[in-house]
């Protein structure tokens, strides 16, 4: 019996790619792309962004989803099948995916607050500089963030916590309808409001002018990022497939369902933007403060923030339960252990970690090195160090120690899918790809 039939698996490929694309569609969708649109301006960004995504991005995409599929393991076994000397990068996608989870987990509990004071009136209605006061007072608070944090923990251990088959895959089922659903509500509503037209404008009109080499590795980088690549999620995922399904076929879903969701947040987060005056690179505090306020403005403004929020806490739980699922796969089969009883130890093991990544906005917020607090070392290890490291490190394996006939025939199934198009993909990615991701990491670090 193959391993693969030993363990969960997903339904079908639909529940796959699903849940792929519910891992990629977090709240670097809604939170971080409109944020680095409207710092790098606009239209012109957005386009980049696409062509490096569906090049650059699906290349990296599809090397994950080789080495999963290929490994029908967790990570550390799927890199070792292809190079047993290449077991270490699975141990540094279990620690980044640890840490990644640990500050991830105190954003969701940002929006499970917000979405509940969004329920009960507390948060329409409210100016700029209330909205400003009311999210700095909750965030440095000792207490109440780390219940929040701990809920939205709850909920990520309970869905991973029922497997792959009837927990995450059930889920992220019910999460991509409505997230598109709340997405098309919240467009509709933004694009009509009086003075939206110019932000439709600004947003479809591009300055090719303002592209230059920073904002080409910002827009890779985004492209990467927003794919979830980079720490095994996506390779975690694909581990759980069967060996007949269509692994090109699925990345280009992945990563079309993950840039249209890009592009409508755009037309949800510009229109409203521009129609109250508010300038488009207003930074990352769009979603807690700037669109909270827009909302707040309008008939039925109440509705419309709870819907956001809760926008936004689906999609973050979409992401935290990917990375849950990265680690856990490895101590449950290596510990041959039951998933509820590793779920809890390791859940808890991850809210110890999140305590302080907490409270370095509130209580612990003097303690810091290399002048960033607790929150924003962890955000910087793994997501300026290790995600790019990790996917650069990844395309050598596939592109330089995988033989070529062999990674071409995992991919295309024996020559059955995609061949065509892989054989294109293969000396992308020895060749084109790791000077890319490269290119990501030596800005990530500050080298260029």
């Amino acid at each position: 019996m193959s391993l693969l039939n030993k363990r969960d698996g997903f339904s079908s490929n639909l529940g796959f790619i699903l849940a792929s694309a519910g891992s990629a569609i977090g709240l670097g969708n809604i939170w971080r792309f409109p944020y680095l649109v409207g710092k790098n301006g606009g239209a012109a960004f957005v386009m980049l962004y696409a062509v490096l995504l569906i090049t650059i991005g699906v290349s990296v995409l599809l090397v994950e989803l080789a080495i999963g599929r290929n490994g029908q393991g967790n990570c550390v076994k799927s890199y070792s099948k292809i190079n047993k000397n290449f077991k270490w990068l699975g141990f540094l996608n279990i620690v980044t995916s640890f840490f990644i989870l640990a500050f991830y987990s105190v954003v969701g509990g940002w929006t499970i607050y917000f979405f509940i004071q969004s329920i009960v009136g507390n948060v329409a209605n409210k100016h700029t500089t209330e909205m400003e006061v009311f999210f700095s007072s909750f965030i440095s608070a000792p207490l109440n963030p780390i219940i929040c944090l701990a809920v939205f923990l709850g909920l990520t251990m309970f869905i991973v916590a029922k497997g792959i088959s009837k927990g995450i895959e059930v889920y992220n089922k019910f999460l991509m309808p409505a997230l598109f659903i709340m997405i098309i509500i919240l467009l509709v509503r933004s694009v009509t409001l009086p003075g939206a037209l110019e932000g439709v404008k600004w947003y479809l009109h591009p300055d090719f002018s303002l592209i230059n080499g920073t904002i080409f590795v910002t827009a890779l980088g985004q492209a990467l990022f927003s794919l979830s690549v980079g720490h095994a999620v996506q390779l975690t995922y694909a581990s759980y497939l069967s060996k007949n399904a269509n692994l090109p076929r699925s990345s280009i879903y992945i990563a079309m369902f993950d840039l249209i969701v890009s592009i409508l947040i755009g037309f949800v987060i510009f229109p409203a933007v521009f129609a109250f005056g508010i300038a488009p690179g207003a930074g990352p505090e769009l979603a807690f403060v700037t669109i909270p306020q827009v909302f707040s403005e309008i008939v039925f403004g109440e509705i419309f923030i709870m819907i956001f929020f809760l926008l936004l806490l689906s999609a973050a739980l979409g992401s935290s339960i990917a990375h849950m699922e990265v680690v856990l796969s490895y101590f449950v089969e290596t510990f041959k252990a039951k998933r509820s009883r590793i779920c809890f130890v390791y859940g808890m093991l991850v809210f110890l970690f999140a305590i302080p990544a907490s409270l370095s906005f509130g209580p612990w917020g003097s303690i810091e090195l290399f002048h960033m607090n607790i929150f924003s070392i962890y955000e910087y290890a793994t997501s300026n160090i290790s995600l790019p490291f990790s996917a650069l490190i990844c395309s050598i394996l596939v592109g330089w120690f995988w033989k070529k006939e062999q990674a071409i025939a995992s991919v295309t199934n024996n020559g059955t899918v995609g061949e065509i198009a892989v054989s294109l993909w293969f000396p992308l990615v020895k060749y084109v790809v790791p000077l890319a991701v490269l290119l990501i990491w030596l800005q990530s670090i500050g080298i260029i």
